[in-house]
């Protein structure tokens, strides 16, 4: 399993409605203060930018051969031959798990070359949940949110 991060997500998002925004500070034409900007493609902040960044990868992931999970959107999957490879999206972080390493080399590569993206390597944690690896699999745990308690008596 690897975790990948992408970098400034939102912008890679492109608009598929009218957005006009006011000229930005330091940026003001002087001679046509009132007029605005005519936005093409996301800006953090902007409504629509988590959808259009959505849409932009997912259609993306398709293109490539990976299918939205029926039960949850965040999930893609790519079959091909006997191999399978199971893609997590959760806004701009990424777990990926595929059946081998090359073919997982080969579809971080891809990703790379399309989005800007931080390879972290193998996973460690995700939604502040803690993974760690184990002979019978993985363990997962929030031990970070518990508090432990002991008394005077040892």
């Amino acid at each position: 399993m690897h975790q990948l991060d992408v970098k400034n997500a939102f912008l890679h998002g492109t608009l598929t409605e009218t957005v006009y925004c006011s000229q930005p500070a330091g940026f003001v034409d002087s001679s046509r203060p009132d007029l605005v900007c005519w936005l093409n493609k996301s800006l953090y902040g902007l409504k629509q930018a988590p959808r259009a960044w959505y849409s932009r990868f997912s259609t993306f992931l398709q293109t490539l051969g990976f299918t939205e999970a029926k039960s949850d959107t965040s999930l893609f999957i790519y079959h091909h031959g006997g191999e399978t490879t199971y893609l997590l999206l959760y806004v701009d972080d990424i777990v990926l798990t595929a059946y081998s390493e090359s073919l997982l080399q080969r579809i971080i590569a891809t990703l790379q070359k399309e989005f800007a993206m931080k390879d972290l390597g193998l996973l460690h944690h995700f939604l502040d949940v803690i993974v760690e690896p184990r002979p019978s699999g993985l363990f997962l745990h929030q031990r970070q949110f518990t508090c432990e308690f002991w008394s005077e008596q040892g």
